[in-house]
Formats: structure tokens, sequence, C-alpha cells
């Protein structure tokens, strides 16, 4: 997709996404075979339920059909939010986080799986696991240290409540 064609989609489609309350997160457009997908990512602060999902893509869908931005060609719109996995690339994505376990790719070199405890506009604080029976250690980030950061699936994590009940216990 050209540089032009992204910019023209994101100058139509950001306002209508903002006025649902949503940030528009990534645009996309792919080919498959011969036809064309317009995959538009959207998130906020809340989370994006298929309800508000399903109705910025149908505002979404009548404006693109208004404009000629897709060209005269058929094209599929795909509208979702991003990945469990997401990639974090700005302030918001580090705030939606907080709590979340995250793999960073520091500037240095170094590796460091932590996760969020705060966030402010400067850097961010994240609580270290303890290895081998060790406790976990805090550790300030600034960004300018941080190439890559990616939130990190957990499957056995315990909820915050849970750990609360455990240790009133």
């Amino acid at each position: 997709m050209s540089t032009t064609q992204s910019e023209r989609l994101r100058e139509l489609l950001e306002p209508l996404v903002s006025s649902q309350g949503l940030d528009l997160e990534e645009i996309a457009v792919d080919s498959v075979g011969r036809k064309r997908v317009l995959r538009v990512v959207v998130d906020s602060d809340t989370g994006a339920d298929l309800d508000r999902i399903a109705d910025v893509s149908r505002a979404l869908s009548a404006k693109l059909d208004e404009s000629d931005a897709m060209g005269g060609s058929e094209y599929t719109l795909e509208v979702g939010t991003p990945g469990a996995e997401r990639l974090l690339k700005e302030h918001r994505h580090y705030v939606r986080a907080t709590g979340r376990l995250v793999k960073f790719q520091l500037t240095d070199g170094e590796e460091l799986v932590a996760r969020i405890l705060t966030v402010d506009d400067d850097g961010l604080d994240v609580e270290v696991p303890g290895v081998k029976g060790r406790k976990p250690t805090t550790r300030r980030l600034a960004f300018g240290e941080i190439d890559r950061a990616r939130v990190q699936v957990e499957f056995s994590r315990k909820d915050t409540k849970d750990m609360k009940e455990e240790e009133e216990a």
C-alpha cells in the first residue's frame, strides 16, 4: 500500500473511529488473489467488545462506500483489535499494558521480561520476576532505552484478586 493511500485512509477513517470512542491503531491493505483486504485495528483504554467493533465496522463501511479511497475494485473490510501479543509502540500502549508481562528488547541489546507496574511521561517501572527462589526486583526503564516491547501471553497468571485473597488467608 502506498504511503499516500495509507495517509488518505487514515485521514478519512480516524475521525470516525475517534467519534466511536476508539483509537485507530493500524491500517493495512493486502492483496488476496484478485481481491483486496482492508484491515483496520482499533482499541481503547477500556478495550473494544464485539458490539463496539460491529458499530465501528458499519460506520467505516458506509464512509468507505461514499468515498473513492479504495478505488473501484472489490475489497473486504476487516475490523478488529490488537492481538494478545501486541507490539507496544506508543505511550498509550504501555499504559494499557499496565499489570501485564512484557518482553523488552533494550537498545543496549539486553532482553528483559518484566511486568509493567506504572507508566509516566518519561518511562515505566517494571517488576522483574525473581529467579531460583529470589524475590522479584523493580527496575526503571526510560522510553529511550526500549527498542521493542511485546506483551506476553500468560496462561497461568494469578489475578490480583486471587493474590489478595491468598495474602489474607
